[in-house]
């Protein structure tokens, strides 16, 4: 199915106020993992030089500046998350996080790294950079994530975390929640509490790029909410024993086990992707190009850009979503799921039970739902 159509009268050309701006910056395709699931088409590819890297940075300053002098609250840090491919990899990388490090008046930022490459004295300079958290992965035991990520990739994650550990540098454990391994969760919210993580996380597998192949592990309605359940009974655990390890459940759809504010998708709105060629989509899992920065700068691209401005329109429904009472609040759920399954981010969440030709007939009621 194509994409649909997207407004096109729009007369405003300024950012609207956001409060946490956030660029997911990709700086090289480069990595020395080959994951099955991995959402990349390739690990080559242009790669901008340090001269223009800083001009992103600069670009992105200018547009958290636009953002906040539309804002009526107190002025917000913006935020990076640098990754890859794998960001070690290049020679230069050093360098760009001196470079945030210099702006962090304005600036924090995190790293999302596969963790082969920080050994004792790497995360001691990360430290001293004011690195805000490092984010691994880990999809379930030992044997799994390798089948997964590669052999011997477990035991380096590991001692990644424990040298981050070592130097109090914030962690984070991602899981990418697929059919073979999301029962395996609890597994890994072991391993957090063991190695003393901060924070551990999933999100569900996005069939993109060489994660095509592995399409059939997208979890179907009745699995997400299995899974979803089973993360709200470890999150719920970790509360029981006043752990300092958080399972934390702020991704689409997970609000209707752990209750509060309904998450709704950041692409577009408070978060932005931007790939080693300056290309600017969405979000990483959403592979739309929307601009190249060398062309135009990020500021005119967020604020032009009719996609962008259809991600960041809360009264936009979903199809699929219009008799569920969450429609506008939770905006549809994974809209990369749904982009990447139907060609449309504007589809209802195909593991969402609630949507229409998707509800459930049998089981119990999330909390969320029996607030209802």
């Amino acid at each position: 199915m194509g994409m649909s159509t997207y407004p096109s009268d729009i007369t405003e050309t300024r950012p609207e106020p956001r409060h946490h701006l956030v660029l997911q910056w990709h700086i090289t395709d480069r990595c020395n993992r080959r994951c099955s699931h991995c959402y990349q088409e390739s690990y080559e590819g242009e790669e901008l030089p340090f001269r223009d890297l800083l001009t992103i940075l600069k670009q992105f300053r200018q547009l958290a500046e636009l953002c906040d002098s539309r804002s009526k609250t107190p002025k917000a840090r913006a935020h990076i998350n640098v990754t890859g491919g794998e960001p070690f990899i290049r020679t230069d990388f050093p360098q760009l996080l001196e470079a945030f490090h210099s702006n962090r008046e304005w600036l924090s930022f995190g790293i999302l790294t596969n963790g082969s490459f920080i050994d004792l004295a790497t995360a001691h300079r990360l430290r001293e950079l004011g690195t805000g958290y490092v984010q691994v992965s880990i999809e379930g035991t030992r044997e799994r994530n390798d089948s997964i990520r590669g052999p011997g990739a477990w035991d380096q994650t590991v001692t990644a975390l424990k040298n981050l550990a070592r130097e109090r540098i914030r962690t984070a454990i991602s899981f990418t929640a697929q059919r073979s391994n999301f029962r395996e969760f609890d597994e890994v919210a072991r391993l957090g509490r063991e190695v003393g993580a901060t924070r551990v996380w999933s999100d569900r597998i996005i069939p993109s790029g060489n994660g095509v192949a592995v399409a059939e592990e997208v979890l179907s309605p009745e699995e997400t909410r299995e899974f979803l359940e089973a993360m709200h009974k470890a999150h719920a655990e970790g509360m029981r024993r006043f752990c300092r390890t958080e399972v934390f459940m702020r991704r689409a759809l997970q609000f209707l086990f752990a209750g509060g504010t309904p998450y709704r998708c950041a692409a577009g709105d408070t978060l932005v992707s931007v790939m080693p060629n300056g290309d600017l989509y969405p979000c990483r899992r959403m592979p739309i190009r929307v601009g190249n920065l060398m062309e135009k700068s990020l500021a005119e691209l967020y604020a032009k850009s009719e996609l962008l401005r259809a991600l960041r329109d809360h009264s936009r429904v979903n199809q699929g979503c219009e008799q569920c009472s969450f429609s506008r609040s939770c905006g549809g759920g994974l809209r990369c799921l749904s982009y990447a399954m139907t060609g449309d981010p504007f589809r209802a969440d195909p593991g969402c039970w609630r949507a229409r030709g998707q509800e459930l007939r049998v089981g119990s009621k999330s909390p969320a739902e029996q607030n209802l």
